[in-house]
């Protein structure tokens, strides 16, 4: 066995939670506004029904967002439910804003959180990004940003 290969076995989680980036392509400024953010809530509000995706808190950016999600148990695969996500909100704002051409940047960036401090990192990071990009003076005063579920971390490490 190769030696990257080893730690797969102690980084699996049987109930992993993701913290996703996806960015518009271009870096188009196009999505911190009250139509846009209320398209992506609604499909965050209906991603465990229609892919068996639960999301947790979240931030929409001006070019990019922030969320946290977790599969459940007859999920899709996250790279699934993620084009799935990105058609549909991609239709939806583009035809609210009249725009062409592609919306998302076909890559995501995932990130597998390995412990509820991770999860608290991490979005201790997503509001500190407000404040250095200048949007706000304060992470509380960003409109767009709020949590669908909360995700419980139910992954502890073997002793």
């Amino acid at each position: 066995m190769h030696n990257h290969l080893r730690r797969l076995g102690r980084i699996w989680i049987d109930n992993p939670t993701y913290f996703i980036t996806s960015c518009t392509k271009g870096r188009a400024m196009v999505l911190a506004c009250e139509d846009v953010a209320s398209i992506l809530i609604n499909e965050w509000n209906g991603a465990r029904n229609r892919h068996g995706w639960v999301i947790g808190r979240y931030v929409v950016m001006p070019d990019h967002v922030h969320f946290f999600c977790a599969p459940e148990l007859d999920s899709k695969p996250l790279s699934a439910f993620m084009g799935f996500w990105k058609e549909w909100t991609s239709k939806a704002i583009s035809q609210r804003l009249h725009l062409t051409g592609a919306l998302w940047q076909e890559e995501f960036f995932d990130h597998l959180l390995r412990s509820a401090e991770s999860y608290s990192q991490k979005w201790d990071y997503v509001r500190e990004n407000l404040i250095r990009a200048g949007l706000v003076t304060s992470a509380e005063n960003w409109p767009w940003q709020g949590e669908i579920d909360q995700l419980e971390f139910l992954w502890t490490p073997a002793p």
